[in-house]
């Protein structure tokens, strides 16, 4: 049995994949999280989807801080440097005669240095976008009513001694409609 097989063998046998509940608004989907806190669940095994930001509720500023600026900054950083070592090696590399002028020459290769320093940022804008916000990667937890308005929040692979207080946290907000899958 290989390590993996080995380590999906214990949710074979689970009954229950994931708890939520469906919220009508901000302000009930914000006691709900306090309320699975309140009953031992740590913030990074809470999910919480909406169709639209939150962030006058606290749950919405919950993974607010990124590194994104910095790292587009280095991207950025990275391809200027790129361009200027790819100019100046290629003028260097092959002179030629410019009448006493500078082999290597700010001006015309600033339209190099510019477009690689903005593909170098932009590129690792997007990288870091993709990863920072688990694009690609199916969720195990949905409900197409988050479309429609609803904010989900709810707990993924439970254990099976907490899912009836998880149930209580979650259905003690008004306007809930909690689910099990």
């Amino acid at each position: 049995m290989t390590r993996r097989e080995s380590q999906r063998q214990p949710e074979l046998g689970r009954g229950v994949k994931a708890v939520y509940g469906l919220y009508p608004d901000g302000a009930s989907a914000q006691q709900a999280v306090n309320r699975l806190r309140a009953a031992g669940v740590v913030d990074a095994d809470i999910a919480i989807q909406s169709a639209q930001p939150m962030e006058d509720f606290e749950f919405g500023q919950r993974d607010k801080a990124t590194w994104m600026w910095w790292l587009a900054c280095g991207g950025g950083l990275v391809g200027m440097m790129s361009a200027l070592g790819l100019a100046w090696l290629t003028e260097v590399s092959w002179p030629i005669n410019v009448g006493g002028l500078p082999i290597f020459a700010w001006w015309p290769n600033l339209i190099i240095t510019f477009e690689l320093t903005m593909l170098g940022a932009i590129f690792t804008t997007v990288v870091t976008l993709v990863i920072t916000a688990r694009l690609g990667r199916r969720s195990t937890i949905y409900d197409p009513a988050v479309s429609d308005g609803k904010i989900l929040v709810g707990v993924t692979n439970p254990p099976d001694s907490a899912i009836g207080d998880l149930e209580k946290a979650l259905t003690a907000p008004p306007g809930a409609e909690l689910k099990k899958i």
